[in-house]
């Protein structure tokens, strides 16, 4: 499944779907295979029924400016790029507003498969 991109400007981004225990989240992320893991925006996790604060796993990163501590949250189900992953993990982070996205998809997501980024057509594909 091929997915379009605007190629000439600005970070790729893709609409993902976070289930949690009450609800399904659509969300807007950026593909960055420059971070190892999958972080969605606090928020984001709340509205589909997850409780961050109650994490009893935490994992740190590293910003741009600082190591933070993250929790770590299973989702029921998580789908992006055609790919469905059930129980998934994902970093709970809270983003600056000024982000526009409800995240990052990182390369957790992507081990195991190929990763296709054609800027000729402005598409990215997930197999």
């Amino acid at each position: 499944m091929s997915v379009p991109f605007n190629a000439q400007q600005g970070p790729i981004l893709v609409e993902a779907f976070l289930e949690g225990p009450t609800a399904t989240v659509k969300l807007l992320l950026i593909v960055d295979s420059g971070s190892t893991r999958t972080l969605i925006h606090t928020p984001r996790l709340v509205l589909a029924g997850h409780d961050p604060s109650q994490a009893v796993l935490h994992e740190q990163i590293v910003t741009a400016s600082q190591i933070e501590t993250c929790p770590v949250v299973f989702t029921k189900r998580f789908l992006a790029l055609g790919q469905q992953r059930t129980g998934v993990s994902v970093l709970g982070h809270t983003l600056p507003a000024a982000a526009g996205v409800d995240g990052v998809l990182g390369l957790d997501f992507f081990r195991g498969l190929t990763l296709t980024l054609d800027f000729r057509k402005g598409e990215i594909e997930l197999v």
